[in-house]
């Protein structure tokens, strides 16, 4: 870079980069306030075992619901080891499904449950069994995997 003595009168054509750096450093601190921080994901429920199994009562029981593949068929529900409606399935044992839920949620403090669906099973079933549950009453729905199966 040559610098230039105030003889030649002519104008100066370099670039005064402080003005740019100002406005960089206030763009970059907009936009870091804008971002927002809040984590994403799938906040994810796993049943955990009892503390003391020999006080575990029957009213802090954690839910299972089953959702059992029949080919051809539509699926039929168990609520833990209980089977709802005989096994019948269709809209009848979804009826009785949510009589049943919403019975053992009506003096609960914490709505939890949990939902297992057989390998064959279509989501949808697994979803209405969801809608189900919201229409219980319940406030939290986890979905066991085989993965979470397997650790307990």
């Amino acid at each position: 870079m040559a610098m230039s003595m105030g003889g030649s009168g002519g104008s100066m054509s370099d670039i005064n980069v402080t003005p740019m750096i100002d406005i960089l450093l206030v763009l970059l601190i907009i936009f870091m306030v804008i971002v927002p921080v809040t984590p994403k994901g799938l906040e994810a429920l796993v049943p955990q075992p009892p503390k003391n199994p020999q006080q575990s009562q029957p009213n802090d029981r954690t839910i299972v619901v089953q959702v059992l593949y029949h080919p051809g068929q539509r699926p039929s529900y168990m609520i833990n080891d209980t089977v709802i409606n005989n096994g019948s399935g269709g809209p009848a044992a979804e009826q009785a499904l949510e009589q049943q839920l919403t019975q053992i949620y009506a003096n609960r403090a914490e709505r939890v449950m949990f939902i297992k669906g057989d390998d064959n099973v279509d989501f949808a079933a697994v979803a209405d069994v969801i809608d189900i549950g919201k229409a219980a009453n319940v406030d939290h729905i986890g979905l066991m995997t085989p993965k979470i199966q397997a650790g307990q």
